[in-house]
């Protein structure tokens, strides 16, 4: 499952972040790292982007990246 699937008002925590070279380490950059917790705000009408919360900030994350990032 990948943080696209998570349903607005669940938290979930990160498994793996996929992707490689910049585009991982943009996303690790985030706080998105493995262990961490993220509750989804809201999604977009059209799925993107997506709003979460991460280590006490507001996100916004786009649905390409959101697909690189899988939860349990």
């Amino acid at each position: 499952m990948t943080l696209r699937d998570v349903k607005i008002g669940e938290t979930c925590t990160v498994k793996r972040v996929h992707g490689e070279g910049a585009l991982k380490r943009r996303i690790m950059d985030m706080g998105i790292t493995k262990g961490v917790e993220i509750y989804v705000r809201k999604v977009a009408p059209l799925g993107d982007p997506v709003e979460v919360t991460v280590r006490d900030y507001e996100l916004s994350v786009r649905k390409g990246d959101a697909e690189l990032i899988e939860v349990e």
